[in-house]
């Protein structure tokens, strides 16, 4: 990766009553988003962890991702892929924290 790669990195806290469901959920959130790493031109990595520590604190999942440049960023966020795995996603997440950076 050249230094004027684009990191993504996006955290989630999904639904659910119990651990079992949030886990199912955070699974689910991990594979539709890694599925996406040969279909986004410009993606050069692509990794979603799931949080084991359960602090108050922390967050359920996050998404690290790599970009070739801002405008492939800009063109992962309207990639029919991309739109069809947040469809498919709506209503799992609880809050959303984002942060790009150089």
């Amino acid at each position: 990766m050249n230094k004027k790669s684009v990191k993504h990195i996006v955290m989630w806290d999904v639904r659910g009553e119990t651990d079992e469901e949030k886990e199912h959920l955070a699974r689910t959130v991990k594979e539709k988003f890694e599925a996406l790493a040969q279909e986004i031109p410009g993606l050069l990595s692509i990794e979603v962890g799931i949080d084991f520590s359960k602090e108050s604190y922390s967050h359920d999942v996050v998404l690290y991702s790599v970009f070739s440049s801002t405008q492939a960023l800009e063109d992962y966020q309207q990639h029919p892929a991309h739109l069809r795995v947040r469809e498919e996603l709506a209503g799992v997440r609880i809050t959303r924290h984002q942060v790009d950076f150089i």
